[in-house]
């Protein structure tokens, strides 16, 4: 069986190769590559926490570094990267166990489209029964959904089998929908 190899996975392989043997400007187009990704599923594994977001992503960033060189598959580094954010973000939310307000602007938005914050109830909604999740099923479906990871990613990252994952998955999805009063 041949298997083809894209132009962009040989860069990245190379680009990884010369981070993992100290290169500080290949790290840096890595950095540039993937930390948006890695603050989006931070983000929903902290609850909506800018701060603590920032602070696991920045986390994240020495780890990779020393351990690169780990990776043997240049395909695996997008979630091998995020996979070391999420478990920042995790620890830190596990040390900072605390009540959160959530703010909502009532100032008009002259840019916004129905300027009525009510509107808005549903994402609050969603915001809060989220936030009510322990942070390893936050973890779980910012994996999915923010991140896009597959059964076999998702398995990889939390320790369980595929169908575990995905069982693990249905029920969480099952949760917020009742929650949220859509099935």
């Amino acid at each position: 069986m041949v298997t083809m190899t894209s132009s962009a996975d040989e860069n990245s392989a190379g680009l990884m190769r010369l981070a993992a043997g100290g290169d500080e400007a290949a790290f840096a187009r890595i950095v540039d590559a993937h930390h948006a990704d890695m603050s989006s599923v931070c983000f929903v594994v902290t609850g909506g926490d800018p701060e603590l977001t920032a602070e696991a992503v920045q986390s994240a960033w020495p780890i990779a570094w020393r351990k690169l060189a780990t990776i043997r598959e240049p395909e695996r580094l997008r979630p091998w990267l995020i996979s070391i954010a999420v478990n920042e973000a995790r620890q830190l939310s596990r040390r900072r166990r605390r009540g959160r307000v959530l703010e909502i602007s009532v100032a008009m938005d002259p840019t916004a489209t129905t300027p009525d914050p009510a509107s808005r109830a549903g994402d609050i909604d969603l915001h809060n029964a989220l936030a009510r999740l322990k942070p390893e099923d936050r973890e779980l479906i910012a994996l999915r959904y923010v991140a896009g990871f597959d059964s076999t990613e998702l398995a990889r990252a939390i320790g369980m089998s595929p169908s575990g994952t995905r069982a693990r998955l249905a029920r969480l999805l099952a949760r917020l929908r009742s929650e949220l009063g859509d099935g």
